[in-house]
């Protein structure tokens, strides 16, 4: 008995989503629970798996369709329907062996009738005694005949796509780089090809040749190209993602009076240990950055200053204190800027923040996350040195009442005790507050805190 399967429950406050890849086709055998969606709705792309098991029958979406929640995606017959219909598929088959020494000398023509049995059944019973040469393979061959014909096709598709193994966000710096990834070798598994490989690239000179007007509008995303008033343009209609970051930065600022305060951190002596010794002490299979410091750092300040740690609630008129710490990061993909959350960062070591935050960062570039990976923070931390910036004005992330933002650091001159100038390596940071509830003092007093635990490493490192 034929089956929707429909667009699930995609989480609260979301009823919507784009279809950005479907892995199965019309004919299929799918088992129970086997992924054979990805949806992108809000800041997440997820797999959407169909409890049924069964042939599907019917595909009603494509890639790039908007659907809703209840929308069928697929019809699956039942799986007890192909196996009682299998037999009836091949009864023509089972009846060429009466007349089979009728036709055995026609030898030439299998191939043909099988092709024509799969494409038109109609016509099976009649050139089934052709295309048998015994009745094994009478039997076998029309059913596999459909996966062969699609295999072929594979090898004609490939020579015009064929292009080295590489994520989305590394196609994406080799288009803004202008690198030719044919002519880039991958060091990653398989031969996949990363982004230091590409940046190893530009260093080499392995760049592609002059992009043309016509090699430019290829690399842009798929849209319609029009005319306006002044030349060509091409419109592209908003991923699910970027609708998103629209919509909650239209409503962060149209309804949270932010304030940010600018200040600079010395991070001299904390640049020299995280060199040193203690990038020994981790183990090398732990990727210490600067970024893990600075969110234990933030952690253990939001505790003294839980103010900073709340969320707000307007139609109660109450104040919302956290007991937990959970740190959303802001990372850049191929998507837009996605936000998961490293939960009890407080309760964490500075290499368990560290490896914690390696793996939400490959998670959200691969899109491997679900909504509730981006759900639960209460502050958010936005690396912006990693692209070059030194300071900006982030914006909240409802619910949340406050984000740091954390420039490029750079060697200063500082003036120090008896008027001494000496250079120090200096962290910029940008820290936005929601002035409804938490005012100037406070949170130059938690950006202070932050500040300190930065410039005395050694506070930082016996903390709990």
């Amino acid at each position: 008995m034929p089956t929707d399967f429909r667009v699930p429950d995609l989480g609260e406050n979301v009823d919507s989503g784009d279809i950005v890849n479907v892995m199965v086709k019309e004919g299929e055998e799918i088992q129970a629970d086997q992924n054979v969606m990805e949806i992108e709705t809000g800041k997440a792309v997820v797999e959407l798996p169909c409890p049924f098991a069964g042939r599907i029958t019917k595909v009603h979406v494509k890639k790039g369709s908007k659907v809703k929640v209840g929308d069928p995606l697929l019809t699956v017959e039942n799986s007890k329907a192909p196996s009682a219909a299998k037999p009836a598929a091949s009864a023509p088959a089972a009846k060429a062996p009466e007349k089979q020494p009728e036709k055995r000398p026609q030898k030439p023509e299998p191939e043909p009738a099988e092709t024509e049995t799969a494409a038109a059944p109609e016509a099976a019973p009649a050139r089934a005694p052709a295309a048998a040469k015994n009745s094994k393979p009478a039997a076998a061959k029309p059913q596999l005949k459909s996966k062969p014909a699609a295999v072929a096709t594979a090898p004609e598709k490939k020579p015009a796509t064929k292009t080295p193994p590489a994520g989305p966000s590394t196609r994406r710096l080799a288009r803004e780089l202008g690198v030719d990834l044919a002519l880039v070798t991958g060091s990653g598994p398989h031969g996949r090809i990363t982004e230091e490989d590409v940046k190893a690239a530009v260093r080499e000179n392995v760049t592609a040749a002059p992009r043309t007007a016509a090699a430019v509008a290829a690399a842009l995303p798929d849209g319609v190209d029009e005319k306006d008033n002044w030349g060509l343009v091409r419109r592209q209609a908003m991923t699910g993602i970027r609708r998103a970051i629209a919509l909650n930065m239209a409503r962060s600022t149209s309804t949270i009076p932010h304030v940010t305060n600018f200040d600079d951190a010395d991070i001299t002596e904390l640049e020299r240990i995280r060199k040193g010794g203690l990038a020994d002490y981790v183990g090398t299979e732990i990727k210490l950055t600067m970024m893990a410091f600075v969110m234990k750092a933030c952690a253990q300040a939001l505790k003294l200053h839980p103010l900073l740690n709340a969320s707000v609630d307007m139609e109660k008129e109450e104040v919302i204190y956290k007991h937990y710490v959970s740190i959303g990061v802001a990372v850049d993909t191929e998507r837009g800027l996605v936000v998961p959350v490293i939960r009890d960062v407080d309760q964490m070591s500075i290499p368990r923040i560290a490896q914690a935050l390696t793996t939400v960062t490959e998670q959200a570039r691969a899109a491997q996350f679900t909504l509730n990976d981006l759900k639960g923070a209460t502050f958010t931390i936005s690396n912006l040195g990693a692209v070059g910036g030194i300071y900006s004005t982030p914006i909240i992330n409802p619910p949340e009442v406050a984000v740091l933002l954390v420039g490029r650091s750079r060697k200063m001159p500082v003036v120090g005790e008896g008027d001494k100038i000496d250079i120090r390596l200096m962290m910029p940071l940008s820290l936005s507050y929601d002035h409804r509830v938490v005012d100037g003092a406070t949170a130059a007093r938690f950006l202070n805190e932050v500040i300190n635990y930065l410039k005395v490493p050694g506070r930082l490192l016996l903390a709990p």
